[in-house]
């Protein structure tokens, strides 16, 4: 490092003095006495040390004699590397005596090569020596390279060999001793996505059981559905009991809302004895009675028409579990005695229900109104109607519905109709329901046009026809031998997947063949053979022996 730099340091000492040689050589030499220019030289150079003024000495007259080096005869001659001492040589010779010549300055530039190359070779001979000092940097950069050193030429024929076999794959050296690789394993799919694809009883009924403390498994209602649903439908009841038992001892046990879920899956599968069971049983697991559970539990019951353990569990309910009926519960059982026939007794549950400070809301007379309007006694149903209206509960949707249904059964298509105006006047928009009645009441008045125009102005008032409306459409139309309207209503409910009931296709199939339109009863044919979930093979060879007789 010492030669690197006192070689550095050489050359620019020498570049620095032939830039000044050249900038003195442009200048006129008659314009400055040799007195003034040698002041001027020694001041110019006297920033770069004693040594620079003591061998860099100003120029004189006489070009000063060449004193013989101690160098080998290819050292002394001139450097032909140096550009610039070659750059000063090409010039003409200086037209001023008091300059350095240029013998002297390649005289110059040689000792400095000399000095340069003097300390390298002190340097390097110090490490030859008995006791080397040698920089840890640099200890190895006078130890012989080994055989196997790569050479240039190796690494360029390395990285070449490298790029021709990255093209094609080679085999590793174990695979022929370790066989066929095998296949990663699949990773395994979350517990609901499996549960979702498992169609054996039992395999679900185990993946319920080993992931019964999972806690994504646990508090998902969704997958508990499906999982009974399933387990139900395949007459395995006792896997559903095993489920839900083994749930209720979990913690989540001690909540309502969960027992609650627990007695509506029982519920689904139809299983109302242990629903109450588990209504029952709710101390044990720590888990506190409210009407929320007593409610679940008589929808439960009310759906399996087991209406004598509902009325015993009213009787005992303040009692023996100490829960108080709510609006809810008194709903349910006037909608229970509705369903059995019992209209006194469900007019006199409502009455009870205002004697325990209870106030009927607009559920409770609508139910009421729709069981006296079913048996006939519509000066009831209005009396209803208008009590409600006195007591401040304003009539809903299903309340409209259930008048309008009350007319369209008395054949009275023109009120339901101006009832359906006064539920837009009162800010109540019809539904299909609604339209689907009133369309079915004119078709039976006879008044087809009418019951045309009403389906037509469903999309104008922003309410499109749901599959129910298609079907009331299609029944009629064929009946009254419109079979041309009827195939392009049914063409479209069938585009929409949306398909009538067999005995209407059949009809309309019949039709069709009957008045010589034979691509359109093959048209709804086709459509007919692409439906998903697809008819019976029965249903299907029906619709084809009708095609043929016709044919």
């Amino acid at each position: 490092m010492t030669a690197i730099f006192v070689t550095q340091l050489c050359m620019e000492r020498c570049c620095a003095y032939a830039s000044a040689v050249t900038e003195h050589r442009t200048e006129p030499t008659d314009a400055v006495p040799a007195s003034s220019s040698k002041k001027s030289w020694a001041l110019a150079h006297r920033s770069r040390g004693r040594w620079t003024e003591r061998y860099l000495a100003p120029p004189r007259r006489t070009p000063p004699p060449r004193h013989p080096l101690f160098l080998p005869s290819d050292l002394a001659a001139p450097r032909a590397h140096d550009s610039r001492v070659r750059a000063l040589d090409s010039r003409p010779p200086p037209r001023d005596r008091q300059m350095l010549s240029l013998g002297a300055i390649r005289n110059i530039c040689a000792a400095f090569d000399a000095v340069a190359l003097t300390v390298i070779a002190a340097g390097l001979s110090r490490g030859t020596g008995p006791h080397p000092r040698r920089h840890p940097f640099s200890a190895h950069a006078h130890s012989p390279h080994s055989a196997d050193f790569p050479t240039i030429a190796a690494c360029r024929a390395a990285i070449s060999a490298s790029k021709g076999s990255s093209s094609r794959p080679q085999p590793s050296p174990s695979s022929s001793d370790a066989g066929p690789a095998k296949k990663p394993a699949p990773a395994e799919q979350p517990v609901l996505v499996r549960i979702k694809h498992e169609r054996d009883p039992e395999r679900l009924y185990e993946l319920f059981k080993f992931n019964a403390h999972n806690r994504l498994l646990v508090e998902n209602r969704f997958a508990f559905e499906d999982a009974v649903g399933r387990l139900a439908g395949a007459r395995r009841f006792d896997l559903v009991e095993g489920i839900l038992e083994q749930h209720k001892a979990l913690p989540q046990g001690r909540r309502e809302g969960f027992v609650v879920r627990i007695i509506g899956l029982y519920g689904k599968a139809r299983m109302s004895d242990h629903a109450l069971k588990t209504f029952q049983e709710m101390e044990m697991y720590g888990c506190p009675r409210t009407a929320k559970s007593l409610n679940a539990t008589m929808k439960v019951l009310v759906q399996a028409q087991l209406f004598d353990k509902v009325m015993l569990l009213i009787q005992e309910g303040p009692e023996k579990y100490g829960v108080k009926l709510d609006d809810i519960s008194y709903n349910t059982v006037v909608k229970m005695l509705c369903d059995m026939g019992e209209l006194r007794s469900a007019y006199r549950a409502m009455q009870d229900m205002e004697k325990e400070g209870l106030r009927p809301d607009v559920i409770t007379y609508t139910t009421l109104m729709a069981a006296f309007y079913k048996y006939g006694q519509r000066e009831v149903g209005d009396g209803l109607w208008n009590l409600m209206r006195l007591r401040g509960c304003e009539p809903t949707l299903a309340s409209y519905n259930v008048r309008v249904q009350f007319l369209i059964n008395r054949r009275r298509g023109w009120q339901a109709n101006e009832l359906v105006r006064k539920m837009y006047a009162a800010g109540i928009k019809p539904d299909e329901i609604t339209y689907n009645l009133v369309i079915k009441g004119f078709f039976m008045m006879g008044e087809h046009e009418m019951a045309k125009t009403i389906f037509g102005a469903m999309h104008g008032r922003g309410c499109k026809p749901n599959g129910k409306v298609y079907q009331t459409m299609i029944h009629y139309l064929c009946k009254n031998r419109d079979y041309d309207l009827a195939f392009r209503l049914c063409k479209d409910s069938m585009e929409k997947n949306w398909f009538p009931s067999v005995d209407t296709i059949k009809q309309l199939l019949k039709g069709l063949m009957g008045i010589s339109k034979d691509r359109n009863a093959k048209e709804i044919m086709k459509l007919v053979s692409g439906k998903k979930p697809s008819y019976s093979d029965d249903e299907i060879e029906a619709f084809k022996d009708i095609l043929s007789q016709y044919a």
